[in-house]
């Protein structure tokens, strides 16, 4: 027996270029054929395609499997009526997210809602990553508007920070929370560090993640992904 889900409004906050980010649900949505297993990421564009999919999974009457990236993304399929299915058990056919900064060689920074350790392992899994974006998240250099987001192990605090700061950090920011006090908590349990970095170059993804205490960063570098703009 399922849930009587009611709708769930995964995006609390106002929708920019919500015309743009609809047309991008609906290009995202065509990829999609009975029987696939789909990543789904975090964000306001994905919560727009979710209810895009969803509608075409219902009116096609189609078997398709989301593998979420973060509980909020679970909430969503699930109210949108789509089956939600465990990366333990299923491979995903291919996937999609949104992305905070990309840069023209199709790096990414990610993590303003938190979920880029799951979006990263998601990825990895993936054999084929779309990045659905505007244009207002093109950039010259990584870091021209974000930090990088570093998830760390609330007791390893310290020294990453200090840790940090060796490998080129000009700025380290625990993310505050806005509905609660104190820190932002992740869905592992972990804090988050908001870094900036004078210079962002291929190493530093590795450096920051060989630091004890680091969970992942939002920095994806390297990544083999097809970059989706908003026309």
């Amino acid at each position: 027996m399922n849930w009587d889900a009611k709708t769930y409004n995964s995006w609390q906050g106002t929708v920019s270029n919500r015309d743009a980010k609809e047309e991008l649900g609906r290009r995202i949505a065509a990829k999609v054929e009975d029987g696939h297993v789909i990543g789904v990421g975090s964000g306001s564009t994905a919560a727009i395609a979710i209810q895009i999919i969803a509608e075409r999974v219902r009116v096609e009457r189609m078997r398709v499997t989301a593998i979420c990236t973060s509980a909020e993304v679970t909430l969503a399929c699930a109210a949108a009526g789509l089956a939600v299915g465990s990366l333990l058990a299923l491979c995903p056919d291919w996937a999609f997210d949104g992305a905070d900064e990309v840069d023209p060689q199709r790096n990414l920074i990610k993590g303003r809602g938190g979920a880029m350790f799951l979006e990263k392992v998601v990825m990895q899994a993936s054999p084929k990553n779309y990045i659905l974006v505007d244009q207002s998240k093109l950039v010259q250099k990584l870091g021209e508007k974000f930090a990088v987001p570093v998830e760390v192990l609330p007791l390893a605090f310290r020294v990453v920070e200090r840790e940090l700061a060796k490998i080129g950090a000009t700025e380290v920011s625990p993310r505050i929370a806005v509905k609660k006090d104190g820190p932002v908590i992740t869905e592992n349990g972990n804090f988050i560090l908001d870094v900036r970095f004078a210079q962002i170059g291929p190493a530093l993804e590795k450096d920051i993640n060989g630091i004890p205490g680091v969970i992942d960063s939002g920095l994806f570098w390297g990544r083999d992904v097809e970059l989706m703009v908003a026309r």
